[in-house]
Order: C-alpha cells, then sequence, then structure tokens
C-alpha cells in the first residue's frame, strides 16, 4: 500500500535506522565557522551519486568525445560492470533488512542485460540497436524504478518510471543531441534521489537479520521521525 500522506519527497531526515547508519558517509563544508554544506549519505544514497557520475560520463563523452564505437562500447561496459558490483555491495545490507533482494537481482539483471545487448549491436552493427540506444537505456531505467517502487510501495520511484519513460517519447526532437539529453534526464534524476528523502513504506520488523536491540533502536529512531515530521 502506497502511504499518500507521506511527502513524495523532501529534506533528508537524519534520525536513521541501523541498516541506513551502516557506511554513512557525512560531508561538512565549513569557511569561517560558517557551515556551508551538511549532509549525509547512506550507502543507498552513495549508489545514487556512483550511478549519476557513470551515466554522465558515459552519455557525456558519447555526445561529445570523437571515439570510436568500439572503444566506447569496451568502455561503458568497464563502467557498469564496476557500478552494477558497487551496487551489489554497497546495498546488499540493506535490501537484506528490507527483504527487498529481488529489487536488486533485477537492477542487475537490467544493466547487465542492457550491457550486451548494446555490444553486440555495436559489434555486430544491428542498426536497430544503434539507432536506439538512448530509448533502450531509459527504458531499462524505467523498468528498474517501477520495481523500486513497488518494492518500496514508493511514489517518487513510480514517478522517476514515468519520467524516463517520457523521456524517450522525447527523444524524437533532439536527433543529434539524444546522448547529451539522456544523460542529462538520468543524472539529474540520480543526484536528486541522493540529495533527498523519498517516500517509502512503513518500517518492517525483521527477525531474520536484526538483533533485539537492533529492532528496538529502530522503533526509536522511527517515533524520532514522526514527532519530526
Amino acid at each position: 500500500m502506497f502511504i499518500s500522506a507521506e511527502p513524495i519527497i523532501r529534506r533528508k531526515q537524519h534520525a536513521l535506522d541501523f541498516q541506513d547508519r551502516q557506511g554513512l558517509l557525512r560531508l561538512k563544508l565549513e569557511i569561517s565557522d560558517k557551515t556551508l554544506f551538511n549532509n549525509v549519505y547512506t550507502r543507498i544514497d552513495q549508489v545514487f551519486v556512483v550511478w549519476g557520475l557513470i551515466t554522465a560520463i558515459i552519455f557525456f563523452t558519447a555526445q561529445f568525445a570523437p571515439i570510436n564505437w568500439i572503444t566506447q562500447a569496451f568502455f561503458w561496459s568497464a563502467l557498469t560492470s564496476i557500478g552494477t558490483i558497487g551496487m551489489a555491495v554497497l546495498t546488499y545490507f540493506w535490501v537484506k533488512v528490507e527483504r527487498l533482494r529481488w529489487v536488486l537481482y533485477s537492477w542487475i539483471i537490467l544493466m547487465l542485460g542492457g550491457v550486451v545487448i548494446t555490444d553486440l549491436g555495436i559489434l555486430q552493427g544491428w542498426s536497430s540497436v544503434l539507432m536506439n540506444l538512448c530509448q533502450l537505456w531509459l527504458g531499462l531505467s524505467a523498468i528498474g524504478y517501477f520495481c523500486t517502487g513497488w518494492g518500496l510501495r514508493s511514489r517518487a520511484f513510480m514517478i522517476e518510471g514515468i519520467f524516463h519513460v517520457l523521456g524517450r517519447s522525447v527523444l524524437p526532437f533532439c536527433i543529434g543531441w539524444q546522448f547529451l539529453v539522456t544523460g542529462l534526464v538520468m543524472t539529474a534524476n540520480l543526484l536528486v534521489f541522493a540529495e533527498t528523502q523519498w517516500d517509502m513504506r512503513l518500517p518492517i520488523e525483521n527477525y531474520d537479520v536484526l538483533t533485539e536491540e537492533q529492532k528496538e533502536f529502530n522503533r526509536e529512531q522511527y517515533l524520532i521521525r514522526q514527532a519530526e515530521s
């Protein structure tokens, strides 16, 4: 069930559950005792940042760098594989606690499947693939966001999936700039998710992973978040 009373997206909350605090990264920038930037990044946020950088590098390179397709295929495959491995390592404990391993596996299948199709299209000269690489990756990302939205019961991710589908429909009007547009769409939205708090279902009791102390800690954090909202 989707929680309609919760904002779709809002400023980050700092009362985090046990699984969110693992590998937490805190960034603070101060100049003359004045705080210019102060935020925390969970491992999920870190995955968004990593994928944001990867998509920017891949699609902006494809748009502006005079590199042949074979070299780019190798380049894309390496970066996407690194991103997929990093995603699995960073998120596995979290998805295990949240009982969302199927969402992680879905993303892995989508990303590696996309790499295989892309590489075969380039190496075999399949025009149907080469002419629709941007549509392919926006479509795969949309499926991933829909899976994530359903698993988390998150309207934010569902909307993101729709946004990627709409991005595919805009591409025919961006002849000559499709890679740039695709990169901007994918990168911008990933970074937005990294910098904000998105809606999701209520916390669950996981009897297989967390200890009683950890579960009690999560209950206390939930009450704090409710009081702050």
